[in-house]
Order: structure tokens, then C-alpha cells, then sequence
């Protein structure tokens, strides 16, 4: 189903998210990780665009979500899983994410985004009416107005690298 244009803001986060996903996934397996280049990363996208992110979810997408009786055992995931993955984001800005907990985190938001993109997303379009939409679309962009428009760029060590 194509995205409905309400939720494309938090579906091009998505994108940058998984973009991260993809890159720590092969220094991982590369072998090739330097913690605090990718514990500077991981807190700088929390800190400019995930914490608006999440808390735009919270408070408007996951109510929203929740008024479907079929939606509310998703929702209820979804949000243990923001728990989860704050606190491999303070580890992240605290200097304790070492290197199985990067390659955890990474997997862990990849399933995290692909939840919400697949059953959240669908979930809602197919249940909730266009003004509905509408209205949820308006609350998230003002919700995310303090994120970052900025696009992060990777340093040296967490760019990614051709295959080999």
C-alpha cells in the first residue's frame, strides 16, 4: 500500500534510521568498528531527530493507533520497544555501548522501523478515515518541528564502505 502522505515525515526519519541500521550492520560484520565514532553518531541522530521522533509517536501516533482494538497489542510492542532501544541511545551518549550491543542496537531498530513501517503504518491507513489522517498529520508535523532537517553525515569510520 502506498504510504499515506501524514505519515511520509516519519517514514523519511525511518529511512535515515535504516540507513544507520545498514552501515553499523557492515562495520560490524567488517569487524571494523570504532566505538566512539559510532557512539557520537548514535547520540547526535537521537539527540537531533529520534527523541522528537519518538515522542511525536508516542503522543499522537500511538494513541491514534490505539482507538483500534486490533492495533492496541501492536502499539503496546512498539512502545517497549522505545524503551529498549533509549536506553542503547543513553549508552550511546553515555560511552557505555560496546561493541555486541552496537550490533544488537542495529538490529533492534531495523525491526523496530520495519514494525511500524509494515503493521503500524498499514494498520492505520486502512482503519482511519482521510480528515482522521489529516488530522494526525497536522499534530505530527507540528510535533516534529524541533528535529533537525540537517542530514547527518557519516564520518570516515562510520561511512559506508564497499563490500570487499
Amino acid at each position: 500500500m502506498l504510504r499515506d502522505k501524514n505519515l511520509i515525515p516519519l517514514s523519511h526519519q525511518h529511512q535515515h534510521a535504516l540507513a544507520l541500521c545498514v552501515r553499523i550492520d557492515r562495520a560490524v560484520q567488517a569487524g571494523e568498528v570504532d566505538l566512539p565514532a559510532w557512539r557520537a553518531e548514535i547520540d547526535l541522530l537521537f539527540r537531533q531527530e529520534i527523541d522528537f521522533h519518538f515522542r511525536a509517536e508516542e503522543q499522537h501516533l500511538f494513541p491514534a493507533a490505539a482507538q483500534f482494538a486490533e492495533l492496541r497489542t501492536l502499539v503496546d510492542e512498539l512502545l517497549l520497544q522505545h524503551g529498549e532501544l533509549r536506553h542503547f541511545f543513553s549508552a550511546a551518549g553515555s560511552g557505555t555501548l560496546d561493541n555486541a550491543s552496537l550490533g544488537q542496537f542495529g538490529k533492534n531498530l531495523s525491526v523496530h522501523i520495519r514494525k511500524e513501517e509494515r503493521d503500524l503504518f498499514e494498520g492505520i491507513q486502512q482503519r482511519m478515515t482521510v480528515d482522521e489522517l489529516s488530522a494526525l498529520g497536522t499534530a505530527l508535523n507540528e510535533a516534529l518541528l524541533p528535529a533537525s532537517d540537517a542530514c547527518i553525515i557519516p564520518t570516515e569510520t562510520t561511512r559506508l564502505k564497499p563490500r570487499r
